[in-house]
């Protein structure tokens, strides 16, 4: 792919001179913009033992990658709190289920004039 766009590089600016070389070898650097995420650092000696746990993207303060952003919080009392939730969601869902009143009365009661036609439909006072 790169190559294509390369020789299309090369044409679009006239052929072989020194400006279509460079449009091409910045095309097939990826632009001029180089890798995706930066540069690769090749480990010149052992990593330490749990490395692969540490997010390092080159910011002064590495984090984990597993959060722990509450670790005061029990697992069961987070269990709770999710049944909790979960259980609070279920009972609206019920409740609006329940009083769904679309479902009771599947159209709109028609209202006609002269109090309802009252009078036409046999309801003498």
């Amino acid at each position: 792919m790169a190559g294509r766009l390369a020789a299309v590089g090369s044409r679009v600016l006239g052929g072989h001179g020194a400006a279509a070389r460079s449009a091409a070898s910045a095309l097939r650097h990826r632009a001029g913009m180089g890798l995706p995420v930066g540069r690769h650092i090749v480990p010149d000696q052992p990593l330490p033992v749990n490395d692969e746990l540490l997010w390092d993207n080159g910011t002064p303060f590495p984090e984990p990658c597993i959060d722990r952003l509450a670790p005061h919080i029990g697992k069961y009392e987070a269990l709770a709190w999710l049944c909790g939730g979960l259980g609070f969601f279920a009972t609206l869902g019920l409740a609006a289920a329940l009083n769904d009143k679309a479902s009771k009365l599947p159209y709109t009661p028609k209202v006609y004039p002269y109090d309802n036609l009252r009078a036409e439909l046999g309801d003498r006072p």
